[in-house]
């Protein structure tokens, strides 16, 4: 379960160098090298289950880095007993959550149901603002949430302390860079300045991972406007 108890990790060195990744190409590029931390994973897991054709990006993105790894030279391994010791005291890997077993179709793709332990139809929303509910949990030093949107609900405008990355699970919204619909990733950081507006057709529902609190902008007026809704 997705629970502040059970899931409230250990902040570890894996975080998301915000420097870099400012494109999605550029987090494949970090997943690929297993250097994002769990949730930022999952949510490319779930990208790449709702956009399989994405996958021939990470294939190519493995083949070349399988070229560099053979083109690089062999190192000594300096204090082999000591590595080893330390290899063996380590704990043991955790075991993975058990997978929601489900013949109904999923808003949640399978990798976000197995990290939360929990189905849309079952998320422990908390209303944040009118028209917005959110459920979040902190793991790996990320804020990892769950956002409900009603149908044309302008999220207050904002910027970010950090990376923030988020994936459309289902409906869509809108802000001054373009639309993100089902299987979009938006990659945002302190560059970026939006105000998002969900489409007014369905909610908007996603799968949101933070490295660092937002900051709220925008006039005074259209900030109490946005926050009331």
């Amino acid at each position: 379960m997705m629970t502040k108890q059970s899931l409230k990790a250990e902040t570890t060195e894996t975080t998301m160098v915000h420097e870099h990744i400012d494109t999605v190409d550029a987090l494949m590029a970090y997943y690929v090298a297993g250097s994002l931390p769990e949730p930022a994973r999952v949510l490319v897991e779930s990208h790449l289950e709702m956009k399989p054709d994405r996958r021939m990006l990470v294939q190519d993105l493995e083949f070349l880095a399988g070229q560099e790894l053979e083109q690089t030279s062999e190192a000594s391994l300096d204090d082999r007993d000591a590595r080893l010791a330390r290899i063996f005291a380590s704990a043991a890997p955790v075991e993975p959550k058990p997978f929601i077993v489900t013949d109904k179709p999923s808003v949640f793709p399978r990798a976000l149901r197995r990290l939360a332990g929990f189905d849309v139809d079952t998320v422990p929303w908390k209303t944040k603002l009118p028209g917005f509910k959110e459920y979040s949990v902190d793991i790996d030093g990320c804020e990892v949430s769950v956002m409900w949107i009603k149908p044309g609900r302008a999220m207050p405008a904002h910027t970010h302390k950090g990376m923030e990355l988020t994936l459309i699970l289902d409906g869509a919204f809108n802000d001054n860079r373009g639309r993100f619909g089902p299987g979009d990733i938006s990659v945002a950081d302190e560059t970026i300045d939006h105000r998002p507006v969900a489409e007014k057709d369905r909610p908007c529902i996603a799968f949101s991972v933070l490295d660092a609190p937002i900051k709220l902008t925008g006039s005074f007026r259209q900030l109490i406007g946005d926050l009331i809704g």
